[in-house]
């Protein structure tokens, strides 16, 4: 038994030696994170209608509020997005407004997706329909639909570039 006991404990010791053999003696290096963050805010620009159209990053907190009909960041109902393009400061301007259904069916009709954040959904425009209702525009299809202006859809702003310093 004693002789048994001897042999299995060098079998085993000797799996041991040779299984960890094969190892490195130092560790991979590690890939550095870049401090820049992976999501920028930017503008898209419309040079042919002098247009600069807000390009800033959703969040799941405004995807949230989107699906559960509230109002929250860059999502919300008719009269919290006239409000919220009236009063947003942002890449250095103060004068941006909620556009028109014709504006966003414009830059949503170009070849292919010109803005660097969005979400096939409906997007407010400024434009108002039948009585409680205003249009929003599904950029999947460009297309106007009326929508009850309690509903809660996307916002993306705009202004004029016409009277900016060149």
């Amino acid at each position: 038994m004693k002789t048994m006991f001897i042999v299995c404990a060098s079998l085993l010791s000797t799996l041991l030696a040779v299984a960890g053999g094969n190892v490195a003696p130092t560790l991979p290096k590690v890939v550095e994170i870049s401090a820049k963050p992976c999501k920028t805010n930017k503008v898209y620009l419309e040079k042919d209608v002098d247009l600069m159209w807000q390009d800033q990053s959703y969040t799941d907190a405004e995807d949230g509020a989107y699906k559960r009909e509230q109002s929250f960041g860059k999502v919300g109902n008719a009269s919290y997005a006239a409000r919220y393009c009236r009063n947003l400061n942002y890449a250095g301007h103060g004068d941006w407004r909620l556009p028109t259904s014709d504006e966003l069916q414009h830059v949503h009709r170009k070849d292919g997706q010109v803005f660097a954040y969005f979400r096939d959904s409906d997007f407010w425009s400024s434009t108002p329909a039948s009585r409680g209702k205003q249009y929003s525009i599904y950029v999947v299809d460009a297309y106007r639909y009326e929508k009850p202006v309690r509903q809660s859809n996307y916002i993306r702003c705009v202004r004029c570039t016409k009277n900016d310093k060149k």
